[in-house]
């Protein structure tokens, strides 16, 4: 590719997480801006070359975090005060693709870092279980996270449902908000605002609930759009590496936590063998 575009300026890097670096330093060293999809890489060692790389060749480098992009986060973030609690959930039906990382790395470090976007605040604890079911890794994982701040986060993520399911809501002083991000919805429940001009109906006269406008937008297109815009202004990207470190470091001390959970109730006695 490199030899038959001599003109090329920037390209994903949507291979397995196993060879996003050597794909990455390879673009990268060949003067190339680059988006790489999430997790950013297999180890933090390897997600550190990657920031190093792009510092020294100045380049522009965004990590494929696309729930950043989805409309219904936009119009949520500037709504967020001080959030003290946390219930996510993301649940799909089981695929054969990116098996080579366990259900956290694959659809939980979408919320992970989302929440850590929103919260802000460094990880006191951490508690994991998970599963394997149809692969060799966990695919079904439920965590809790305890934050410096004192606020906590429940996650569950699953990649063996029979439906699909995306959503998130947190509580913070006076509120209440809920986030669909399959529907691109925010609902808005606040404590003595049910008589502000355009709340909508409430069952409870003393709580107002709102619904923010959402621009509807294709995420990817989004995530497309903000990297090509960085890459023709030369600007910061979006979501830059250090922001997929960060919920690498979070994914990968939940898939740690999980493997001590799994030692101490014997969880390989539990699972049937591979054939």
């Amino acid at each position: 590719m490199l030899a038959a575009h001599g003109g090329l300026q920037a390209a994903s890097v949507a291979v397995p997480t196993a060879h996003h670096l050597e794909a990455g330093r390879e673009l990268i060293q060949a003067g190339i801006d680059v988006l790489i999809e999430k997790p950013l890489a297999a180890t933090l060692v390897e997600a550190d070359e990657l920031t190093a790389l792009a510092a020294k060749h100045k380049r522009v480098a965004q990590v494929g975090h696309l729930e950043r992009f989805n409309p219904a986060v936009r119009a949520t973030l500037p709504l967020i005060t001080q959030p003290m609690f946390f219930e996510v959930h993301r649940l799909s039906v089981f695929t054969p693709r990116s098996l080579d990382v366990d259900v956290v790395l694959d659809l939980m470090i979408h919320d992970l870092d989302i929440v850590l976007a929103c919260v802000k605040s460094p990880v006191k604890e951490v508690r994991a279980v998970g599963l394997p079911i149809l692969s060799g890794k966990a695919d079904i994982a439920n965590v809790r996270i305890e934050f410096e701040s004192g606020c906590v986060a429940n996650f569950t993520a699953s990649r063996v449902s029979t439906e699909r399911v995306r959503k998130l809501r947190f509580f913070q002083p006076h509120q209440y908000i809920s986030v669909d991000y399959g529907r691109q919805e925010v609902l808005v429940f606040t404590v003595g605002e049910s008589d502000k001009a355009g709340a909508m109906p409430s069952v409870n006269p003393q709580i107002g609930v709102s619904k923010p406008a959402v621009a509807s937008e294709e995420p990817l297109h989004a995530e497309l759009k903000s990297f090509l815009h960085a890459v023709r202004s030369r600007s910061s990207a979006a979501v830059p590496l250090e922001d997929g470190r960060r919920a690498l470091a979070l994914g990968l001390e939940i898939v740690a936590a999980i493997g001590l959970h799994g030692k101490k109730i014997d969880l390989a006695k539990m699972v049937p063998a591979k054939n």
